[in-house]
Formats: structure tokens, C-alpha cells, sequence
């Protein structure tokens, strides 16, 4: 059937359109809406029973006035100042070892990458059993030792180093993955000419490795930024906010406020707080990384 060139120019200008769209649908109601629908609410007093009134800053104030609140902060920058940098050096230094050839190579590959693919609450759950006061491994090691027992988890100086720990073994294994990327496409022949020039192994990862490695480092800075701040599961499992409330995060607060106490518009707002300290945090992190970095090569 004959088409006026008009018409099938205006099809062909729409195609793109559709291909899209799909995306466009899940962003608007998947991210989109929810998102100013949690602006609005964080603008309101509202639980399971009654209408929502509208208090305008109030959840905001009252959140900076509040002794729980600003606990959850500290906990959250201070797991945040230890976890980033580990999680950032740790895997560079297991991926610059692996990414060399050696017996067992793949073996160890597989054993250090693999704790990253079990789920969360299995990987919390052995370590409940590991760190466990009387029964657990590490303390029945303790004993063998004839040191005492400790109690990990239930001690206000190390339970926050323990839930460091267990995310950096259990989630390691995914920027190890991503460093193993880069470090396989890094061109070899400015190796080469680096050891003709008489660079030792030193020189070559700090001129050469490092700077090649700079955006990768960015991206993995922000991941990790992202995920302190969403910090829920280990939490959740390991200690319960506990203890005395010295492993309380602001994703762990948001969960207590939102679905223990059911003051939604307050639980709103905790998540805005969340999202401008994400984003500043971020951004002051990814611009002194990059200047410590300088302009790469």
C-alpha cells in the first residue's frame, strides 16, 4: 500500500521514541513517583490512622533535635570513614595479586571472589555462628590459645568494627572483579617501554597503574559511598541496631521509624537527609580522589 514520504519520515523520526519508551515508563513509576510522592510526605505528619497533615519543615527540625537521629549519623559517617577506603585499597592489592599468573591462580580467584555471590543472610548468618561467645570458631580459637572469650557483638568498641569487617569480606569480591577488568585492558606495551626506561615495579603501578586505574576508582568511591549510607542488612542481622545503640545507621533508623513507630512523613524526611548527605559526601570524597590522582594519562 503506497505511503506519502511524509508520513514515513514521521514514522521513521518516532522510531527512537519507541525504543525508549519501556524506560521511560519504568522511570516514571518506579523512581519518578515515588520519589516526589517521598518528597511530599516528608512535608507531612502522617501514621496508619488518620489523614495527612501537613507540617511543612517540621520532621526536619525535629529530626536534628533528636538524640537517636543524630547517633544514626555518626554511626553511618563513622562505618562510612572505614569501610570506603578498605573497600577501595583492599581489592586493589587482591586484584593486582591475582591478576598475576601463578599456581592456583584460578583457585584462588574463585575462593576470594566467591563470598560475594552468597545472599546476605546466609553470609551474616555464619558469621552469627563464627563470632558466636561461647560456641563460635574464632573463639573456641581464642580458647586453644587460652586467651578469653569475647563478646563481639554485644561490645560497644567492636561491633562496629566487626559489621566493617564481615562487609568487607562478603562484598570484596565485586570491586576485586571490576579492578581484574580494568588491570586486563591496561595497554602492555607502556610497561614495556617503562622497564626499558628502567622503572622498577613501584614506579611502574604509581605512574603508570594508578592513574589508568582513576575512574574505575571514581565509580567504585561512589558505589561504596551509596552503599554505607544504605547500610541495613548487617545491621539488621548481626546486632539490631545494638549495642546500646551504637551500630544504629540512618537506613536502620528510617526502617525503625517508618515500620516500628509508623511515623511515615518523619521517616520521609530521614531519607532526604540520607540523600543530600549521600550526594555530599560523595562529591567531596570523588574530587579529592581525583586531585590525589591528578589528570591521569
Amino acid at each position: 500500500m503506497w505511503e506519502p514520504m511524509a508520513v514515513k519520515k514521521k514514522r521513521r523520526d518516532l522510531t527512537p521514541f519507541f525504543f525508549i519508551l519501556p524506560f521511560m515508563v519504568f522511570f516514571v513509576v518506579f523512581i519518578l513517583i515515588p520519589l516526589v510522592h517521598g518528597l511530599i510526605l516528608s512535608f507531612q505528619e502522617w501514621s496508619l490512622l488518620g489523614e495527612p497533615i501537613f507540617v511543612g519543615l517540621e520532621n526536619y527540625i525535629e529530626l536534628l533535635s533528636i538524640r537517636r537521629f543524630k547517633a544514626a549519623v555518626e554511626n553511618t559517617l563513622k562505618f562510612a570513614v572505614q569501610s570506603v577506603p578498605l573497600l577501595l585499597i583492599v581489592p586493589l592489592l587482591l586484584a593486582l595479586l591475582l591478576n598475576k599468573k601463578f599456581v592456583g591462580q584460578r583457585l584462588a580467584q574463585n575462593a576470594i571472589i566467591s563470598p560475594f555471590l552468597i545472599p546476605s543472610s546466609s553470609v551474616l548468618l555464619l558469621w552469627i555462628w563464627m563470632l558466636d561467645t561461647q560456641t563460635g570458631m574464632i573463639n573456641q580459637a581464642f580458647k586453644a590459645l587460652g586467651l578469653p572469650n569475647q563478646a563481639w557483638l554485644s561490645r560497644q568498641g567492636s561491633a562496629m568494627g566487626v559489621i566493617v569487617f564481615v562487609t568487607l569480606w562478603w562484598t570484596a569480591g565485586y570491586n576485586i572483579i571490576l579492578y581484574l577488568s580494568s588491570l586486563q585492558d591496561l595497554p602492555q606495551d607502556l610497561y614495556e617501554a617503562a622497564s626499558v626506561d628502567g622503572a622498577n615495579g613501584w614506579d611502574q603501578f604509581w605512574h603508570i597503574t594508578l592513574p589508568l586505574l582513576r575512574n574505575r576508582m571514581l565509580f567504585i568511591t561512589t558505589l561504596q559511598i551509596i552503599a554505607s549510607f544504605k547500610l541495613f542488612d548487617q545491621v539488621y542481622i548481626l546486632t539490631g541496631g545494638g549495642p546500646a545503640g551504637s551500630t544504629r545507621t540512618l537506613a536502620f533508623y528510617l526502617y525503625e521509624t517508618g515500620f516500628r513507630d509508623f511515623m511515615f512523613g518523619r521517616a520521609a524526611a530521614v531519607s532526604w537527609y540520607m540523600f543530600i548527605m549521600i550526594a555530599i559526601f560523595g562529591l567531596l570524597q570523588a574530587k579529592l580522589l581525583t586531585r590525589w590522582l591528578g589528570e591521569g594519562v
